[in-house]
């Protein structure tokens, strides 16, 4: 697999596109390198500039979580493990 965070990248690479085919670790580590990509080439368009404003827009999405699977026809997760998401955006504020 090409690592496209590092070259061999489309112009306009589809977030959405990356994100339905995350099925695996290498899958989600090369989806975190194009989201981090978009926001250097294309910041101005984030709703959430900063990491205070990202946090809260993550915080407010899981509050309306349901909400957004429903409105997508799409099954809402179950079991999901949160504690394990709650270590990964931890371990962003400590890994170098």
């Amino acid at each position: 697999m090409m690592d496209t965070a590092q070259g061999g990248r489309d112009a306009q690479m589809d977030i959405s596109n990356i994100l339905s085919s995350v099925n695996s670790k290498e899958e989600f580590m090369n989806f975190l390198n194009e989201l981090r990509y978009d926001n250097e080439q294309r910041g101005e368009e984030w709703e959430n500039k900063d990491i205070n404003a990202f946090l809260e827009g993550v915080c407010s999405w899981v509050g309306d979580m349901e909400g957004y699977f429903r409105n997508m026809n799409m099954e809402i997760p179950e079991n999901i493990d949160w504690k394990f998401i709650a270590t990964l955006f931890y371990v962003g504020k400590i890994y170098e």
